[in-house]
């Protein structure tokens, strides 16, 4: 595992999901091992630059061998974070809060929805997943007598510093930000910010240039 002392940079850390994935298809095809410079390959990455992602974390490969898939996989996912159980709420139950509550590759990394609030009227009492959406004014006594992990927020962005700082303040040590702008969060919360207009305008300029 990583040193404790030495801190991992966000670089290294988004490209470990883009190894797994590769990983459970090579695993799924009954691949058992692999070497840097295939799944280089198969990355986009050079075969030195995984390496040394890898060595941030422990020496995973054996010299004229490679990597074991189902080893390394499992060690990723271990880094990662998968199947470690959080807990975490939707707010926000309009049309992508309801895609995210029907993701299933939640569970497979750990992370179970067990709420859903809105505040819009139609939306309540309605059912997603099997989870029934709650009125957002229950949301404060909820947190308070609820271990929440995870807040997911798919809301105006009006209102998602609100509701960064009330889930913070009752323990939630991350929040997954969809809406379109960013919150700010004291030391030891992480944030994730979600910008799809941003990715999406990414990709127009790469369509016309």
């Amino acid at each position: 595992m990583a040193n404790s002392e030495k801190k991992i940079s966000k670089a290294v850390i988004r490209r470990l999901p883009i190894y797994l994935m590769y990983l459970e298809e090579l695993e799924n095809k009954n691949v058992k091992g692999i070497s840097s410079k295939k799944l280089g390959e198969m990355t986009g990455f050079t075969p030195s630059q995984i390496r040394q992602d890898l060595n941030n974390f422990g020496g995973f490969g054996q010299q004229g061998y490679g990597y074991s898939v189902n080893s390394l996989k499992n060690e990723i996912g271990s880094i990662l974070g998968y199947g470690k159980n959080k807990k975490g709420i939707i707010i926000g139950g309009g049309k992508l809060g309801k895609a995210l509550a029907s993701y299933e590759r939640f569970k497979y990394v750990g992370l179970e929805v067990v709420d859903i609030f809105d505040r819009n009227p139609d939306n309540i009492g309605t059912e997603i997943g099997g989870i029934t959406i709650r009125d957002v004014s229950e949301l404060e006594q909820y947190v308070k007598n609820n271990k929440v992990d995870v807040g997911i927020l798919t809301i105006p962005k009006e209102s998602a510093q609100e509701y960064t700082d009330l889930l913070v303040e009752n323990g939630a040590r991350g929040i997954w930000n969809f809406a379109s702008t960013e919150v700010k969060v004291p030391e030891g919360v992480v944030v994730e910010n979600v910008r799809l207009n941003d990715s999406l305008s990414v990709l127009m300029y790469y369509l016309d240039n």
